[in-house]
C-alpha cells in the first residue's frame, strides 16, 4: 500500500503526519505531492498559523522506500530523477512557506527523513531519537539537501562523519550544535512541538513571516543587502494594524491580540 501524509489539524496548528508504517513511514511521490498541496492549501487559510511535520507512530521517518528504489533502476533514469524533483519541491516549499514548519521527531529520522528535518524552523526530539544519514550505507549519495543543511551547520570534519560514514548521531548531541531546538521524553515530541506551535501562534504572522525571509536571506546576502531587507520588513511591519497592535498592546501592559 502506497504511503500517505495525512491532515489534521489542533487549533491554529496543522499537523502532517507522514504514515506509511508497513515501510517504517518511507517517502515517495504521493507524500511530496500531498506535503505541497498541503502547504499551498495552508498558506491561504489564515487560522492556520504554524505546521507541524512528524511520523505515525514511534518513528518519524526511515527515509526513501528502498524496494521502490531498486525498481526504479530498472526504469530509465529520468525516472527517479522525476521522483527526486518531487522530494525537492516539498523541501523548497517549506523552507520558503511563510508560517514556521516544525519537525517533531520520535524514532529515527534516516536519510530522507533526516533531510525532511533539517527543512523545517525547529526541530523537537524525543530523547531517545536518532538521526542518520544513511545513504553511504547503500552506496548512494544525499538528496533533500541534507549535505546542503549539515555542511553549512556543523563542522567540516561532523559532516562527513555523518553524510560519509553514515554515523548515527543523537537529538542532544544535536541539539549541543544547534540543529534541534528541544528535547523531550520518548513519545512526548509532538505535545511539545504543539507547545511551541502555540507559542509562535500567538505572534503576529507578518512579522515571522518576515523573519524566516530575512533568515532565508541571510544566507546568500551580502552585509548590505541584508540591512536594506531588514528596512524594508521593519517599515513595513511597523505600518502593519500588528504592529499598532504590538506596540498598544506592551505600553499598556496587556496581551496582544494578532490577526
Amino acid at each position: 500500500m502506497a504511503g500517505a501524509l495525512k491532515s489534521t489539524s489542533e487549533g491554529s496548528t496543522l499537523i502532517l503526519t507522514i504514515s506509511n508504517p508497513e515501510f517504517k513511514n518511507a517517502l515517495g511521490p504521493e507524500i511530496y505531492a500531498a506535503g505541497i498541496e498541503a502547504l499551498n492549501a495552508a498558506e491561504n487559510n489564515s487560522e492556520i498559523r504554524s505546521v507541524i511535520i512528524t511520523g505515525e507512530g514511534a518513528l518519524f521517518c526511515a527515509g526513501g522506500n528502498l524496494q521502490r528504489l531498486q525498481a526504479n533502476r530498472r526504469e530509465a533514469p529520468e525516472v527517479q530523477a522525476q521522483s527526486i524533483e518531487g522530494l525537492h519541491n516539498w523541501i523548497d516549499s517549506i523552507r520558503t512557506y511563510p508560517k514556521p514548519v516544525i519537525a517533531a521527531i520520535e524514532g529515527a529520522a534516516a536519510g530522507a527523513g533526516f533531510s525532511l528535518a533539517l527543512a523545517c524552523d525547529f526541530v523537537v526530539a524525543a530523547d531517545n531519537a536518532v538521526f542518520v544519514m544513511s545513504y553511504s550505507t547503500v552506496a548512494l549519495s544525499p538528496d533533500g539537501g541534507g549535505s546542503w543543511g549539515l555542511a553549512r551547520a556543523l563542522p567540516r570534519a561532523l559532516a562527513s562523519e555523518l553524510l560519509m560514514a553514515g554515523e548515527r548521531i543523537s537529538a542532544q548531541r544535536l541539539q549541543a550544535f544547534g540543529l534541534v531546538n528541544r528535547v523531550t521524553r520518548a513519545g512526548g515530541a509532538l505535545t511539545e512541538a504543539l507547545r511551541l506551535a502555540g507559542q509562535l501562534n500567538a505572534r503576529a504572522p507578518n512579522a515571522l513571516a518576515s523573519i524566516k525571509e530575512l533568515i532565508n536571506d541571510a544566507a546568500v546576502n551580502t552585509l548590505s543587502q541584508q540591512l536594506s531587507s531588514e528596512r524594508d520588513h521593519f517599515v513595513r511591519n511597523l505600518h502593519h494594524a500588528n504592529g499598532g497592535e504590538g506596540i498598544a498592546a506592551f505600553l499598556e501592559k496587556r496581551t496582544p491580540t494578532y490577526r
